[in-house]
């Protein structure tokens, strides 16, 4: 009897060692998984502030400036015109007073318990 449990308790000890060195060599892989993910993303955000840079120099009107005046017939440039811009008289003016017909309305119509919006999802 004692030596049955002996065997049994050899096994499984056994297969719990086993489970813990499979569960360590896991354990590493995804460390180093995790490892490299993280050098790719240090070595990304360096590149991607030497994009930004790169993208500010490119942007400055005295980097931009010479290369539209030597296109500027190739890309059909002209200046800013006056005309191109609204005017204020275009522009609608504000209602005198806000329009409460239609919230008081609406609140009239919850309070008899009628949901409007129910009747719209309904109705499409």
């Amino acid at each position: 009897m004692i030596r049955m449990l002996n065997i049994i308790l050899f096994c499984t000890t056994l297969a719990a060692l086993v489970g813990v060195y499979g569960l360590k060599y896991a354990v590493e892989d995804i460390a180093s998984e995790k490892t490299a993910l993280e050098r790719k993303i240090d070595r990304q955000t360096g590149e991607l502030s030497l994009l930004k840079a790169d993208w500010s120099y490119l942007n400055q009107p005295a980097h931009v400036g010479p290369i539209v005046a030597r296109h500027q017939e190739a890309l059909a440039l002209l200046p800013t015109s006056q005309e191109q811009f609204g005017r204020m008289d275009n522009l609608p003016m504000r209602p005198a007073a806000p329009d409460t017909a239609a919230l008081d309305a609406l609140l009239n119509s919850l309070d008899a318990g009628i949901d409007p919006i129910e009747q719209l999802i309904e109705a499409n």
